[in-house]
């Protein structure tokens, strides 16, 4: 008779067989027991298992150490697809992945600010219906859909609470996703899943703390603590976008009076844009006739084509950045800041008035050098982190 115990174990060496193999990329049998300590036998048992259940494929032979050659093992690509979801506030991005993380279809499209919830979750269920049709012939077909939600999310029942941005209060998401397409989701808070995304994909990966910022309409902060990330005691850490920075400030979306995201995010760059067009600033690039076409993207390539409002704008911008940055590192020290979403994409303008900030006025740093980077996935930060929502499930629980 096999107990729950032994179940329990048996499910824990898979795991860590799966694991190891990702890790490792290509690696023998014999290469898996002496990495992981796991019995020769066991180890065999185990990878026919995830071979049979088409997760782990053999390559061939690798070169011998005496003894006959092994064999060779890698993930199966080929096992399955997954399909995240970056749902953003001005646009939603969806791609389909192969089990390793290789995008194999993508495709974003804008939504207008404050656009009717209905239509906004019709543009999502939408986007995942293409990725499925898009998605090639697997062992496992589509293993699993993963959403990142800019708002607080309850992430163990996909429910989300609120969403400010989106002025979304108590939305069953997970619970629509999966009805409509009979598919395992996974909905979790856009910053989380950037977090997450950068530890699996990302720059994050040889770090066990660094915390991640997503810098967009908002401003929202995933959490890694000893190579996991951090949720709080009910699972909403991280809304560092609505500390208060200011008592004196004009009302957030959220409710609050003076939080960081009124003053660096892309909300508050276009705030900047228009006060400086409307005291009469302008340059060959914006005028007061472009107001109303701008947005962070327009703002960031005409700085990048020398408009001198434009970078004054996201000097700005890099600034107030700066000044939340401070606060985090002195709060958690980790080894890095990672920034995402939109804003990093102007990385050669506000990320030396981020390190100029933070050097003149973080406390820490003067002691422990943190690392400050932009996010190397860019743009693709949330939907990978979507992805990785639904990979790392699949490698704790290969049976799921």
């Amino acid at each position: 008779m096999v107990t729950a115990d032994q179940l329990l174990v048996k499910q824990i060496n898979k795991s860590i067989v799966l694991n190891t193999i990702r890790k490792k990329e290509v690696i023998s049998r014999a290469g898996i027991a002496e990495f992981t300590g796991l019995n020769k036998s066991t180890v065999s048992f185990l990878v026919d298992e995830l071979i049979k259940e088409g997760l782990v494929k053999e390559i061939g032979l690798g070169e011998s150490k005496g003894g006959r050659k092994p064999i060779m093992l890698m993930i199966n690509d080929k096992g399955g697809c997954v399909i995240g979801v970056d749902l953003g506030v001005n646009y939603i991005l969806s791609v389909l992945t192969d089990l390793v993380g290789n995008v194999l279809w993508e495709k974003k499209i804008d939504i207008r600010l404050g656009e009717d919830k209905e239509k906004v979750i019709g543009l999502l269920m939408r986007l995942i219906e293409e990725a499925m049709e898009n998605a090639p012939r697997t062992v496992n077909g589509i293993m699993g859909i993963g959403v990142g939600v800019p708002g607080i999310v309850d992430y163990r029942k996909g429910l989300v609470l609120m969403a400010p941005n989106l002025k979304w209060k108590d939305v069953p998401l997970k619970e629509m996703v999966e009805e409509r397409f009979k598919i395992k989701v996974y909905i979790d808070n856009e910053a989380n899943v950037g977090a997450v995304g950068e530890k699996w994909f990302g720059i994050g990966v040889e770090c066990s703390n660094f915390i991640y910022v997503s810098a967009g309409i908002g401003i929202g902060t995933g959490i890694i603590i000893n190579g996991a990330l951090y949720r709080g005691a009910s699972g909403l850490a991280g809304e560092i976008g609505h500390v208060t920075i200011n008592i004196y400030d004009e009302l957030c979306n959220c409710g609050n009076i003076g939080c960081w995201e009124n003053y660096a995010s892309e909300r508050a760059l276009l705030d900047y844009m228009r006060a400086q067009l409307k005291q009469g600033k302008q340059d060959d690039y914006i005028n007061s006739e472009s107001i109303g076409d701008l947005n962070a993207l327009r703002i960031i390539d005409f700085a990048h084509k020398g408009s001198n409002i434009a970078i004054e704008g996201l000097k700005e911008i890099g600034r107030n950045l700066g000044i939340g940055i401070v606060n985090l590192i002195n709060i958690f020290n980790p080894e890095m800041v990672i920034i995402g979403n939109t804003l990093s994409l102007a990385e050669d303008i506000i990320l030396p008035e981020i390190l100029d900030e933070v050097s003149k006025k973080c406390f820490i740093y003067k002691y422990h050098d943190v690392k400050i980077r932009t996010s190397k996935l860019n743009f693709h930060a949330g939907a990978m982190g979507a992805v990785s929502l639904v990979i790392s499930k699949l490698f704790a629980h290969p049976e799921f």
